[in-house]
């Protein structure tokens, strides 16, 4: 306390002597951390480890001449939101959860884990990959980031001698509703929930995800892929490259699915690779297990 009583006292000589006091000022926050300036997430960015917050505390004046020094010695960060990190996030009418950040790379959907009403991811574009049809459809198409990705990927496995050939990518909701409605009528409702997702829970709606397949498998999605020379340089190379086998053998008590080994979802390198390491799926990477 005893700088309290100098300073009133140099105030109280300096006002007495009819002469002007230059105001103090202080800097900084609560926490004795200097504020940044906020900059919004980008869905497109990699994951971090930590999220960069600014304070609210401190404010007080600072001169000019101390702003230009404490920005050399603590540059700005953008405030990017740590890989799997749960917003706030609200429920339908279902129950099901309503995914907060959907064109995020990360986002997590599932049989819990729905889609807004009436989402369409943004950047849609065609990848520049063997497809087993050639006219134009929107299955074709995925994310731009994903679908550059993807077409590293399939020169990689062109390069080892391996044939790829694309499937399906993104679905819209209608689409997706009219092949679960035919999965069920044809299959029956317990069986088909088994492989076809209900519209708005389907990973093909976030234009992540391509199933892919090979001549050998004459274009068609079977758990004996898994068994061919295309499906075994997939489980050990896809991660290199973003992405993960997402319904892997095993799983479907987290998943809510059964094994697909021709499904593609990009989630970036970094992710990909610990994943891949792990042997995890991707709820359990970031905690949103069991999905079924």
């Amino acid at each position: 306390m005893k700088w309290k009583y100098i300073v009133l006292g140099a105030s109280l000589s300096v006002i007495l002597s009819g002469c002007s006091l230059d105001q103090f000022t202080s800097s900084g926050n609560e926490d004795g951390q200097q504020t940044s300036t906020e900059q919004p997430p980008s869905s497109d960015e990699g994951s971090t480890n930590e999220q960069k917050q600014t304070g609210e505390g401190g404010n007080t004046e600072q001169s000019e001449q101390e702003q230009k020094e404490q920005q050399k010695e603590e540059p700005e960060e953008p405030n990017v939101p740590a890989a799997g990190e749960k917003t706030e996030e609200k429920k339908d009418s279902d129950g099901l959860t309503v995914v907060s950040e959907p064109k995020s790379m990360h986002v997590v959907v599932n049989k819990q884990r729905k889609l807004p009403d009436g989402y369409t991811p943004p950047d849609l574009v065609v990848p520049d990959v063997p497809f087993y049809f050639t006219e134009f459809h929107p299955k074709k198409q995925m994310r731009k980031e994903a679908a550059k990705a993807l077409e590293e990927l399939f020169a990689a496995a062109s390069k080892d001698g391996i044939d790829l050939v694309a499937a399906s990518g993104y679905r819209s909701y209608e689409r997706q509703k009219s092949i679960y409605q035919q999965n069920v009528a044809e299959r029956g409702k317990e069986e088909a929930n088994q492989f076809s997702a209900k519209p708005g829970t389907s990973e093909h709606q976030t234009g992540l995800a391509m199933d892919v397949t090979s001549a050998q498998m004459a274009f068609k999605l079977k758990q004996t892929f898994s068994q061919t020379d295309e499906g075994e340089w997939l489980a050990k190379h896809a991660h290199k490259y973003g992405f993960i086998i997402r319904y892997p053998k095993g799983k479907s008590d987290i998943t809510g699915y059964s094994y697909e080994p021709w499904h593609l979802r990009y989630v970036g390198t970094d992710i990909s690779t610990e994943i891949h390491n792990q042997e995890e799926t991707l709820e359990e990477f970031f905690g949103f297990y069991p999905a079924s």
